[in-house]
Order: structure tokens, then sequence, then C-alpha cells
């Protein structure tokens, strides 16, 4: 089961590296979302993937809960700059006209 995760988040850093590297506003802000996610995978694998476990402290060997808070906080942070980077791209195309970055940088001549 780590192995396919550890895989599956290659392939999102993969395609994240791809949509930021890309000319289009929108493609960079959904790069940079897969890239926290992909992070959020690799957080998991490293702290050792364990299913049906809970950060209960009982019976058997305890979960360490650190992980799994700060994954948790990461994903309402990156939520939350998701959402300004929309509105903040869509604020800028209303204004401007468009989503390439090559034409947001103004005049060639200054």
């Amino acid at each position: 089961m780590e192995t396919l995760v550890t895989i599956l988040a290659g392939v999102l850093v993969t395609v994240a590296t791809y949509l930021l590297l890309s000319k289009s506003l929108i493609r960079v802000i959904i790069g940079t979302a897969i890239l926290t996610h992909a992070a959020h995978l690799i957080i998991m694998v490293v702290a050792g993937l364990k299913t049906g476990t809970v950060p209960i402290v009982g019976e058997g060997d305890p979960v360490d809960p650190l992980p799994q808070a700060l994954i948790l906080t990461s994903i309402v942070i990156g939520f939350a700059v998701t959402a300004v980077s929309l509105v903040l791209a869509y604020r800028t195309y209303q204004e401007i006209g468009t989503d390439k970055l090559d034409k947001l940088r103004g005049n060639p001549d200054e």
C-alpha cells in the first residue's frame, strides 16, 4: 500500500510541475493545489500509513496524531490560499481580459 501511495504522490508531483510551468494563470493555481495534495500523501507515507488505525492510546501500538494534525491544518490553509488565488485570478481576468502569464507582464517597451 505504501508503494502505491508513493507512486501516486510522484505522479501528482509530475502533473503539478507540468501545470506550474504552463503559461495560464489558472493552470498554475491548480498546479499548486495538486502539489499540496502530493505533499499530504508524502507526509502520510513517511508517518507510517496504517489502514484502520486511529490516534488513540490504548490497545496495541499508539499512533502519532501529529502528522494527521499537520495534514488537516495544511488542507485548511491550502484551501484558503487556493480560494484567494482564484478570486485574484478572476479579478485579473476581468480587468485585463487574459490569463496568459506572458501578457500579464506588461508592455515589452517598458
